[in-house]
C-alpha cells in the first residue's frame, strides 16, 4: 500500500520562501505522478505542480516561476520549492501519487497534509 509522509509548511512572510518535501513507501517510486497540491479555506482542492517519473513537469500558471517541483528516484521523495510566496499562496498542501504518466490528475494516494500560511 502507497503511502505518503509530508514534512515542512509553516508559517512565512509574503515574499519568502519555504520547502516541502513528502516521501514514498509501498510501492515502485519511478512508475508514479508525483504532485503537489493545495486546498484553501472554502475551496476545492487545486493542482499545484506534477512530475512523472521521467521528469515531465506541470506547473499551475498561478506558481509559474515561483514554486519548483524535484523528486529523487533514489531516495522516494518529491519535494516543492516555494519562492516568493504570496498571501493567496495560504492552503493546506497535499503529496499526492498517481500510477503512470497522466500529469493533470491526482491519484488515489494522499499525505496528510501541512498547512502553508503566508502572512506578516
Amino acid at each position: 500500500q502507497v503511502q505518503l509522509v509530508e514534512s515542512g509548511g509553516g508559517l512565512v512572510q509574503p515574499g519568502g520562501s519555504l520547502r516541502l518535501s513528502c516521501a514514498f513507501s509501498g510501492s515502485i517510486f519511478s512508475r508514479y505522478v508525483m504532485g503537489w497540491y493545495r486546498q484553501a479555506p472554502g475551496k476545492e482542492r487545486e493542482l499545484v505542480a506534477t512530475c512523472t517519473g521521467g521528469g515531465r513537469i506541470n506547473y499551475a500558471d498561478s506558481v509559474k516561476g515561483r514554486f519548483t517541483i524535484s523528486r529523487d528516484n533514489a531516495k522516494n521523495t518529491v519535494d516543492l520549492q516555494m519562492n516568493n510566496l504570496k498571501a493567496e499562496d495560504t492552503a493546506v498542501y497535499y503529496c499526492n501519487a498517481r500510477l503512470g504518466t497522466t500529469l493533470t490528475m491526482n491519484g488515489p494516494y494522499w499525505g496528510q497534509g501541512t498547512q502553508v500560511t503566508v502572512s506578516s
